[in-house]
């Protein structure tokens, strides 16, 4: 072999040889980690798309959620059902309505009855019951007129209580009639009557007010003449008879 061939080899072997190192280098280069960081090795952390949401965290247990809904351990600590709303409070109502004030007794209110009386002779008790539902009073005295009469009797003055009748529903007031002398002295005009109003006062005492009543009286009638006269209405029974 001549010189020039020999160098000629040895250049060609440098050559590869360079190329060789060279290609070694460029790989290691791609593969490596390097000083600029720009490429991220195979082994690091996933990178996201920019903008990606990252996963939410798990909620503890008990927790309410996203819904806003205590969960049902939370519900149980309190008593409450799960996703149960608070119960609506209950309205006190508005004030309770004022008693009805009394008013005047009247046919309209009560219930009047005729009873003749043994004791005292030739006695009739009246007796008024209140039928409304509030309390109602009793004024002066019974406003009478048996059959046609056109006049009503007069009242016995002694006989004025020292306070108003009230009756409460439910409750009655009394008054006693004298129908005619005992003796018969006083019989002038006496006569049979079958009818009965009884009409009443109303608190200035000088007029009658509302409907009057008419109470039943005996199938035979009573008898009545000038003696006729009234009590004040009366609390009591034994009061009205008194007189």
């Amino acid at each position: 072999m001549s010189v020039r061939t020999s160098r000629t080899s040895r250049t060609r072997l440098a050559t590869a040889a360079v190329g060789v190192v060279l290609a070694a280098l460029s790989v290691s280069a791609c593969t490596g980690n390097g000083d600029t960081g720009d490429i991220a090795t195979t082994t690091g952390p996933t990178l996201r798309a920019a903008g990606s949401a990252s996963p939410s965290p798990a909620a503890p247990a008990g927790s309410a959620g996203t819904t806003g809904k205590p969960s049902a351990a939370a519900a149980a600590s309190t008593g409450a059902k799960p996703g149960a709303s608070a119960p609506a409070s209950k309205s006190s109502g508005g004030p309770a309505p004022e008693a009805a004030k009394p008013v005047t007794c009247t046919g309209d209110n009560t219930r009047t009855t005729a009873a003749p009386l043994n004791r005292p002779v030739n006695h009739m008790l009246l007796t008024v019951t209140n039928t409304g539902s509030g309390t109602c009073y009793l004024y002066g005295y019974p406003a009478v007129r048996f059959g046609e009469a056109q006049s009503v009797p007069p009242v016995i003055t002694d006989s004025k209580p020292q306070a108003v009748v009230t009756l409460k529903p439910g409750e009655s007031g009394y008054a006693s009639v004298n129908l005619s002398s005992t003796d018969g002295t006083d019989s002038a005009n006496g006569h049979t009557v079958n009818s009965l109003v009884v009409y009443f006062h109303g608190p200035s005492g000088n007029e009658s007010v509302g409907a009057g009543s008419q109470p039943s009286l005996p199938a035979k009638g009573v008898y009545v003449d000038d003696s006729l006269k009234v009590t004040y209405w009366q609390q009591s029974m034994d009061d009205a008879t008194s007189w």
